[in-house]
This record gives C-alpha cells, structure tokens and sequence, in this order.
C-alpha cells in the first residue's frame, strides 16, 4: 500500500470516470427535452420528454450487471486492469449517442441505437465506481481516507460545474432549433475528449490489490447488514442527487423559467457540490464519518420543502440560484461519507466488487428512476413541490442507515489497516 499517497495527475486519472460519468448524466438531464425531441418525437413534448427520460432510466439497469463483473474482475486480477476497461466502455457510451443519426433520418434504428450505447454505458458506470473507490482509498494515507475519497465526489461534481457552463453557453449562443439539431451533440463530444488522456495515464498507475491475498471463497453473511445499510444509504445521496440535478429541468418545463437561467443553476449547484465535497472529505477525517453524514442529511431533511417551495413559489433568478446552492451545499456535505465508510467496512478480497454491486444497484434503482418519477408526479398532480417530498422520503430511509452502522474513521476507531 502507498502510504505517501498519489500524485496529482495519477488521482485525476483514477477519479476522472467518476467526472465523465455525472458529466454525461447532466448533459442528458440539460438536453433531456432537445434528445426527446431528436429520438422520440411527439405531438406532446411531455410525452417527448418522459420518453427521453424513461431511456435515461434503462441504462441503470445495466449498472449492476457491470458492477458484478468489472467488480469482481477487480477484485480477482487487480484495480487497475477494471479501470482500463470500464473507462474505455465508457467512452463508447458517450461517442456513440452523439453520432446517432436523428429520428427523421433513420426511423425506429435511432432510437434503438441509442438505447444500445445507453446500456453500455450503464454498463461500463456500475464497474467504474467500485474499483476506482477501492484503488483511491487503498492508495490513500490511512488518516485522509475520507478525503481522497471525497477526490472522486469532487471530480464527479466538477464534472457537473463543467457540464453546466457548456449547457449555458450552448443555450445562450444557439437558437432551440440548433440545440434540438447539433447542439446537444457537441456537448457530449467536448466530454468524451477527456477519454485517451484518462485511458494513457491510468495504464501506468500503481496496483493496489495485494496479491499475497489468497483468492479464496468469502461467507458473505457478514456482509450482509453492511451491504443493507450501504444500499438504503446510497438510496439517499442518489435521489437527492438526481433531484437536485434534475433543477434545469425543472425550472424550464414546470416553473417555465428562462432557459438560460435555468442551465445557470446547474453551474451554481456544480461549484457549491465541488467546495462541499472537499469540505466533507476533511471533516470526516477529523470528526468521523457518522457526524459528518448524520447532521448535514438532518438540516437537509428540515430545509427541502421550505427551499422548493421558495423556488416555485417566486421563480427568481435569486430563488433558484440559493435555493439550488443550500440543497448542493448540505447533499454533499454529508453524502461524501457514504460511501468511505461502506468500503471502509469491506474486507480488500471482496471490496471493489461489493462496493460496485451495492453502489449500481442504489443506481439502478433509484438514480434510474429519480427523474422520471418526479416529472411523472409533476405532470400527475400539478404540485411543483413534488420534487421535496420524493427527496425527503429517501433523507428519512437514510438517517436510519446512517445511525445504524458502526463509525470507521481511523481518527475514531484508530483502525488504520485494511483487512
């Protein structure tokens, strides 16, 4: 195990899938509308856009399939060669819809082309994260663990700050038309740019399985509470995740705000995810992991519907743009730990594997169908609210988890070996 640590370019290697994969995500959320309308066009833009989002939906079904076998495959031969694997898989998901051609070019192959590389790219996701959480932490000094585990958060959520300067800027320079035609296209291109520099530098990295570990069968239940705990707490920083995501989306087909404006919220929620990323990585190496979750999760619980409501509400510039930053800001303050302390409670010969399973499968579950469900209640109920309550339900099964499970913050248990 490197005890000194990575160097900087070696770390952004390890965490840039992790950036490429919610770069991808809010590209598809920005442009959910213009896809709808590319693949699936109707005469009722919200049947349109359910569509768009319903073929979002099915590429996380694919997650645990690749969590399963990239896993494992980690776990088995080394970090390393999963990581090459996945990122490459990854950048055929997100070349492959941008070069689709359009409905009216080619009939019912566009869409079904398009579903095929959405699945792939679930498919190279659910085994990104797992190894790429294992190796990071593996790699890491025993007492920063937590924060350069909060790396890949941060990379993921800059991933998201980038995303939404491009949306903006397309919005802002391009006529609906251009955005529907070409638009959405160049910026899913400019993202898969990133691919060979990620590909070269990850084929020089360290390993940081142990080979001396006997590959020998493991009672999994242990595990099992663990594996429980982890999924209803990754339940949570998923559907506030995908929810806060889903603001530009929001803001343009319910609160009917100014398109510009709306991709503006993407960058604020980007730059205030990134600083309250590293912001938790470091607290929980100091204070522990359970705080660090626990008491953001209980303000964010408190505050949803008071800040969606102060959205829907006033529908300002300044409504959307705090309210987006205070329900970033207190998401990832406390969903940063979540996942530290799942692999953290993992022994190395099953870590990355378990972690991409239970990891996929609150994506599957849950990221997949975030989106849809709350446009679906929207469209059912007429309540703009809806978005607050869906993401206090999964705060509540959260807390519960996070209350539960044992702390594993060397600085609280003053464990600072891997098993």
């Amino acid at each position: 195990m490197q005890q000194q640590g990575l160097p900087a370019h070696q770390i952004a290697a390890v965490a840039i899938g992790n950036a490429l994969s919610f770069y991808d995500f809010v590209c598809y959320a920005f442009f959910a509308t213009q896809i709808g309308r590319t693949f699936f066009p109707s005469a009722d833009p919200t049947i349109s856009l359910l569509a768009s989002l319903a073929t979002f939906g099915v590429g996380f079904f694919t997650r645990p399939l690749g969590g399963l076998i990239i896993g494992r495959m980690a776990d088995r031969i080394g970090r390393k060669p999963a990581m090459m694997l996945s990122f490459g898989l990854m950048g055929i998901g997100i070349v492959g819809p941008a070069l689709t051609p359009s409905y009216h070019s080619i009939g019912i192959a566009a869409p079904a082309l398009f579903i095929l590389f959405r699945l792939i790219q679930g498919f190279a996701l659910g085994g990104e994260v797992g190894p790429t959480t294992a190796y990071l932490i593996e790699a890491a000094p025993p007492m920063k663990r937590g924060f350069y585990a909060a790396i890949t958060y941060a990379t993921q959520d800059g991933g998201v700050l980038v995303a939404g300067l491009i949306g903006t800027a397309l919005a802002a320079s391009l006529s609906d038309a251009a955005l529907t035609s070409w638009g959405w296209r160049i910026a899913f291109l400019v993202g898969a740019s990133i691919i060979p520099f990620g590909l070269y530098v990850r084929r020089n990295l360290p390993e940081t399985l142990d080979e001396s570990i006997e590959d020998v069968p493991t009672r999994l239940g242990p595990y099992l509470r663990i594996a429980i705990l982890g999924l209803m707490m990754l339940l949570t920083g998923t559907v506030c995740n995908y929810a806060i995501e889903y603001m530009t989306t929001y803001a343009i087909n319910t609160l009917h705000m100014d398109t510009t404006v709306a991709f503006g919220a993407t960058v604020v929620i980007g730059i205030f995810n990134v600083t309250f990323d590293l912001v938790s990585g470091w607290t929980t190496d100091r204070f522990g992991r359970k705080p660090v979750m626990i008491l953001p999760y209980v303000a964010l619980f408190l505050l949803t519907l008071p800040a969606f409501y102060f959205i829907s509400h006033y529908r300002t510039v300044f409504a959307l743009y705090a309210a987006s930053a205070l329900l970033a800001s207190l998401q990832c303050w406390g969903g940063g730990p979540t996942l530290t302390t799942v692999t953290e409670s993992l022994p190395r010969r099953i870590r990355a594997g378990a972690v991409a399973v239970i990891y996929a499968i609150s994506i599957a579950a849950f990221g997949g169908t975030t989106q849809f469900m709350i446009s679906w209640i929207i469209a059912a109920t007429g309540n703009p609210l809806a978005p607050a309550f869906y993401m206090m339900g999964g705060i509540a099964i959260g807390l519960i988890a996070m209350a539960t499970i044992k702390e594993t913050a060397p600085v609280k248990t003053g464990i600072t070996e891997f098993r």
